[in-house]
């Protein structure tokens, strides 16, 4: 696993790179997200209705199998030299139908793995592996792309993927059972709706989710902000996602640590908080080895608030329910980002990019400060969930 999310990193930090050299358009390197991502938003919903249905291991291969494909034929095209703006935007559609499945599989999947008190810290874990791979990634990433150029960084995606495939088949868990009974894709659809709707737990994670992730296009813009602003290259961009990926490690280990699931609520309003303030001063830096120092607590603000939030969710879901909810996590932090992403590519001409980062910091703030005052009553549902499943005692 470690060698593929490097190998995905490689091809991210490759793709953006690409973009922007090709096109030297904010709005172009933007409209590439969308097209990766709004797959997740649109169609999670029905996705994440074969998840409750089908074995998530078998799945889980299926769409592997299919982001290796991508990724091959990105290489092909990129070392052939005969790669356009339009076969980057076709593939990433393709990637982002692919996750649209993927996400909330993988996400259900975590809890067939571990026994449920050592949930929180497996997801944590996960955590600390993706990002363990965001800071090795992004730096030989960026040194392949100066010296061999960007279609290495794809083909060696698509070879990475080979390890995971092999992993999910030699794996051997319980015979996948249907948590409820089968019923039209249509209500099942409704269903999950109702049910995350009038869970006001989950509701509001998930509407605070849409908040930040309005303010994440960082991930998007970065490259222009290295290219335009710090005058980089792409070595200097992965250092910048490498020092993302360090304070993302340490927050990461931070919540592995932790014992209990008690408490999160609070380190999401925190690192929601903290995110906002970071994006805010990094709109004012134009001086490299400051933008790097403010990149690792904007790193570790990221993850300690979508790792928390995924742990709370996987919590407080019922199981037969726990693929929908994971496709709306997928939805409100996937997929709300490419509107994000295009709403603030289209201002960029007219504001420059200092003030889209600057938005994007207050958007996260503002998320953080209203989960805040709502905390309270969040707390005192999800205590009812804590006490029924044996968390914490009445």
């Amino acid at each position: 696993m470690c060698v593929s999310l490097t190998g995905t990193w490689m091809q991210q930090i490759a793709m953006s790179w690409l973009v922007y050299r090709l096109t030297g358009s904010v709005f172009l390197l933007a409209t590439v997200t969308f097209m990766a991502q709004i797959p997740i938003l649109l169609v999670t919903p029905l996705m994440s209705v074969f998840v409750d249905r089908f074995d998530r291991q078998k799945i889980l291969i299926l769409t592997q199998s299919l982001s290796m494909v991508q990724a091959l034929s990105m290489a092909v095209l990129t070392l052939s030299g005969v790669i356009e703006v339009w076969h980057i935007l076709i593939l990433s559609l393709l990637i982002g139908c692919i996750n649209a499945l993927d996400n909330p599989t993988r996400q259900a999947f975590y809890p067939s793995l571990v026994a449920k008190e050592h949930l929180s810290n497996a997801i944590a874990l996960n955590s600390a592996v993706i990002n363990g791979s965001r800071l090795i990634g992004p730096a030989v990433g960026g040194v392949l792309i100066g010296i061999f150029g960007e279609g290495l960084c794809f083909l060696l995606n698509g070879i990475s993927y080979l390890g995971v495939i092999i992993a999910l088949s030699l794996m051997r868990l319980s015979p996948f059972t249907v948590q409820h009974r089968r019923q039209n894709v249509l209500t099942d659809i409704q269903e999950g709706f109702s049910y995350v709707s009038g869970n006001i737990p989950i509701r509001a994670l998930l509407l605070f989710m849409s908040a930040v992730s309005f303010g994440l296009p960082l991930m998007t813009f970065i490259p222009a902000y290295v290219k335009d602003i710090l005058q980089g290259d792409s070595e200097m961009l992965g250092f910048l996602l490498s020092c993302i990926g360090v304070g993302s490690f340490l927050a990461a280990l931070y919540l592995a640590a932790r014992k209990s699931v008690v408490g999160l609520g609070k380190v999401v309003t925190i690192s929601a908080f903290l995110l906002g303030i970071s994006l805010m001063i990094l709109s004012y830096i134009d001086t490299y080895w400051i933008a790097a120092l403010i990149c690792l607590p904007a790193g570790f603000a990221i993850i300690s608030t979508v790792a928390s939030i995924n742990t709370l969710l996987q919590t407080l879901s019922d199981e037969d329910q726990r693929g929908r909810v994971m496709g709306y996590l997928a939805m409100t932090f996937t997929g709300i980002a490419p509107v994000g992403s295009m709403f603030l590519g289209s201002l960029e001409k007219q504001t420059g990019l200092p003030a889209i980062i600057l938005i994007s910091g207050v958007s996260c703030a503002l998320g953080g400060i209203i989960f805040e005052y709502y905390r309270p009553l969040v707390r005192k549902h999800a205590r009812q969930v804590y006490i029924r499943k044996g968390i914490i005692q009445e």
